[in-house]
């Protein structure tokens, strides 16, 4: 369904590092205003696009979106992080950066591993 061009497995591990190397920590220019996790890192198709021209429909992460939620205004944050089904919109309400933080890489690592499976056990792997 996406059309991203882009390898999902490429993209989960660049934003794994984006995390891990600190991307969501506050800005020194605008630290009053916290980032959002996937809209402002490079996972994002319309990162550095203020218009958002491409829709969210095209992104890998509408995949991980259900049905009912792929017409929100920034879909990929109602992608269920673990088992409790919290989400990134859910977690920034509680305004934990640590938590929501956590909770993405865990999800994260969690994605890259089955899809690494998946592809292990692929014909010509």
């Amino acid at each position: 369904m996406a059309k991203d061009e882009r390898d999902i497995l490429e993209v989960l591990y660049d934003e794994l590092d984006f995390i891990e190397k600190g991307g969501y920590g506050r800005s020194v220019r605008t630290p009053w205003q916290p980032k959002s996790a996937f809209q402002e890192s490079l996972t994002c198709i319309n990162y550095a696009d203020p218009e958002r021209t491409r829709p969210c429909g095209e992104c890998h992460l509408i995949d991980f979106v259900s049905q009912e939620h792929q017409h929100k205004e920034v879909p990929c944050h109602f992608i269920p992080l673990n088992e409790r089904g919290e989400t990134v919109e859910a977690l920034e309400l509680e305004e934990d950066q640590a938590k929501l933080e956590q909770a993405v890489k865990d999800w994260l690592y969690a994605r890259i591993r089955k899809i690494e499976e998946e592809r292990s056990l692929q014909p010509g792997s």
